[in-house]
């Protein structure tokens, strides 16, 4: 009977060791995952939040430095809440470069009085879209036909050296 709780003390022991009772016998690797930081476990504890996805999205593009684009499609997008409905109807955003929002208007009498508004047009930008960083806002009228472009042009004053 001796010998058999002998051999049964034995293989506690080494049960013991190989599961884990013994910390002598633990692998570096075992140990480091054995230690545990405060506050870690708790089940409320710090970054151990919920995030929502928009925030995680914020976050991400403002890590990566994508927030002036983003603004600046936003921008161009929302043109009919930024300028007015019907202004929107004779205006079109064409783009931006260089904090310069370029706008091309239906008519040159547009153009003037969207120049004329530009002062709030800039103050609107400037308060829904403060990213974006336009600095200033050109309005264009219609493109007028060139006489300098097409298959046959050549250099020179062109057809109005003709007329008398």
């Amino acid at each position: 009977m001796a010998e058999a709780n002998d051999e049964a003390k034995a293989v506690y022991a080494r049960f013991r060791r190989i599961f884990g009772g013994d910390t002598t016998f633990i692998s570096r690797d075992a140990r480091k995952r054995a230690t545990v930081v405060p506050g870690s476990t708790v089940p409320f504890g710090g970054g151990r939040d919920a995030v929502g996805l928009g925030d995680v999205i914020d976050n991400l593009t403002a890590k990566m430095g994508w927030n002036s684009p983003l603004a600046q499609s936003e921008l161009l997008a929302s043109w009919a809440e930024i300028a007015g409905a019907e202004t929107a109807e004779h205006s079109q955003p064409v783009g931006i470069e260089e904090g310069v929002l370029t706008v091309r208007c239906d008519s040159t009498a547009w153009a003037t009085q969207l120049r004329l508004m530009r002062a709030q047009i800039a103050t609107q930008i400037a308060v829904r879209h403060p990213e974006a960083g336009i600095e200033s806002v050109r309005f264009e009228g219609p493109n007028a036909p060139s006489w300098k472009r097409g298959p046959r042009a050549i250099p020179g004053r062109g057809p109005r050296d003709t007329y008398g």
